[in-house]
C-alpha cells in the first residue's frame, strides 16, 4: 500500500506582528509546521533550523525506522538551536514550536513539541491528534479550568514546552491511514482565532485543499490575525 499526498500551504504575519516567524514545509511524505517563539531573540531563526533539520525525512523511511528517525531529527533541530544559541548570546531565549508528520511505508507517524497542532479529518469528524504544551493545557488536565475557560486565560500563550536547545520530551503518535483523510497542521495563530467547529466545517465544506488553506487563514485574519498564522491542509489517498 502506497500513500499520496495531495496538499497545500499558506503563511500569512497576520494584522499584529511585524515578520512572521512561523515556518513550514510540505512534500511528498512529509508534513512540518514551527512557531518560532522569542521576538527580537530570533524566533524566525529557530523555526528555520528545525524545518531544515525535519526536512531530511521527506524520503522512503519502513515502518520499523519511522519513529526512530523523528527522534533523530528532532535532536538534531535541538542541537541545531542550541549550537545557534551559543554562538551568539543576542539569540538566548529563542526556540520554536514542532510538529511533523511522516507518510511513507503503510503509516503515519506523528511528533510534536509545543502548541502548534496536527488534526485529521476521518469520517466527517475532526480529531486533534497533540496535546498542547502549554500551562493552560496543563491546568485543564489537572482539573483546575474547563476547557473552554482555557482559551480566555490571561496565560493561554504560555509554551511550557519547545525547541529552544535544552532536554526535551516530544510526543509521538502512529496512524493508520485511511483512504480520504484529510490532515491539518496549522500553528497557533489559526486555532487561538477560530474555533473547533468553525475549522471542522471549513474542512468539510472545501474540496480543494488550497482553498481551504487559504480560507482558514482568511478566516484567522478576519478574527484579528493577532499572531503569526500557518495551515497546511493534505488529502490523503491510497494506492496499491
Amino acid at each position: 500500500m502506497t500513500l499520496h499526498l495531495r496538499w497545500a500551504a499558506v503563511t500569512d504575519k497576520g494584522h499584529v506582528r511585524s515578520s512572521n516567524q512561523d515556518c513550514y514545509y510540505a512534500g511528498d511524505r512529509l508534513l512540518v509546521v514551527a512557531d518560532g517563539m522569542g521576538g527580537m531573540a530570533a524566533g524566525d531563526v529557530a523555526s528555520r533550523l528545525a524545518v531544515e533539520a525535519m526536512a531530511s525525512l521527506d524520503v522512503p523511511i519502513d515502518n520499523e525506522h519511522q519513529m526512530d528517525s523523528l527522534h533523530k531529527a528532532l535532536e538534531v533541530a535541538n542541537g541545531r538551536i542550541a549550537e545557534t544559541v551559543a554562538s551568539d548570546a543576542a539569540l538566548q531565549g529563542m526556540g520554536t514550536t514542532l510538529t511533523a508528520v511522516i507518510f511513507s511505508g503503510d503509516r503515519a507517524a506523528l511528533a510534536h513539541v509545543g502548541d502548534s497542532r496536527a488534526y485529521l479529518l476521518r469520517d466527517g469528524r475532526l480529531n486533534q491528534l497533540t496535546k498542547d504544551d502549554t500551562y493552560v493545557q496543563m491546568l485543564v488536565d489537572q482539573g483546575l479550568i474547563r476547557p473552554e475557560e482555557a482559551g480566555s486565560h490571561p496565560r493561554r500563550a504560555v509554551v511550557t514546552q519547545a525547541l529552544q536547545g535544552e532536554p526535551v520530551s516530544p510526543s509521538y503518535v502512529i496512524v493508520e491511514p485511511e483512504p480520504g483523510d484529510r490532515w491539518l497542521l496549522c500553528s497557533d495563530g489559526l486555532t487561538t482565532v477560530v474555533p473547533p467547529d468553525r475549522i471542522e466545517a471549513e474542512l468539510l465544506g472545501c474540496d480543494a485543499p488550497q482553498a481551504c488553506a487559504e480560507n482558514l487563514v482568511e478566516l484567522a485574519l478576519r478574527g484579528g490575525g493577532p499572531d503569526n498564522i500557518t495551515v497546511i491542509v493534505a488529502d490523503l489517498t491510497v494506492a496499491g
